[in-house]
């Protein structure tokens, strides 16, 4: 487990003072962008979760699903330490109703981005913040234009970058970001993977409270 201190941060709520705050994301954006929010937190690695979702579960349901079934790894840390503060996230990308994962290859990637190409697509974040006392959830959507893309552009882009590790094969912080999306609706660390403005709120919310 590591540490990020940055004390030019205020903290969300003096009620959080004394909680040991812990991001569970091996996402180096994640952690990234929980920094420009938060003056110190705890990084632990993702733990291994089959993300497997119900049948039948509305899309955009399937990411607050995720964050909890992820938090559920942490049980032990949650029973030991009854001061820690468990955030868990998830983010996916939904085109015409279906949800678009991270890519398996290149071939994978570069579909991906040739159905979004052109097309207006969103982007859902759930987060569960969890502690010994229980856990509470929130999404955040925002919707993507993308203008269309050729071919080779996207080819080019795959190449360069490899988003193998994004949803939807691309990242908004990239070259395809400034290039390609035409504007958004909603928050654009979200689509990043982490919706601030969002989190920030709730953090201030669950400082003040003793039932998480």
């Amino acid at each position: 487990m590591t540490k990020h201190i940055n004390p030019s941060v205020p903290l969300p709520s003096a009620g959080l003072r004394g909680r040991h705050i812990l991001l569970a994301s091996n996402s180096p954006r994640r952690r990234e962008l929980l920094g420009m929010i938060l003056p110190e937190f705890g990084i632990a690695e993702a733990r291994e979760v089959d993300e497997i979702y119900p049948d039948g579960l509305p899309a955009d349901e399937v990411p607050v699903y995720l964050s909890r079934l992820k938090a559920s790894a942490y049980s032990d840390l949650l029973d030991d330490d009854l001061s820690l503060l468990l955030i868990t996230a998830d983010t996916v990308v939904i085109l015409d109703g279906r949800i678009l994962g991270k890519p398996r290859d290149r071939s994978d990637a570069v579909a991906m981005l040739e159905s979004l190409s052109g097309k207006t697509h969103t982007v859902v974040t759930g987060v569960t913040l969890s502690s010994a006392g229980g856990c509470e959830s929130f999404s955040e959507r925002t919707d993507v234009h993308f203008a269309p893309l050729t071919r080779g552009e996207i080819e080019a882009y795959v190449d360069s970058f490899r988003p193998y590790d994004k949803a939807g094969a691309y990242g908004i912080q990239e070259w395809i970001g400034a290039a390609a999306i035409s504007g958004i609706e909603g928050c654009f660390y979200n689509v990043m993977g982490l919706p601030l403005h969002a989190l920030y709120s709730f953090l201030r919310k669950v400082g003040g409270k003793n039932s998480i």
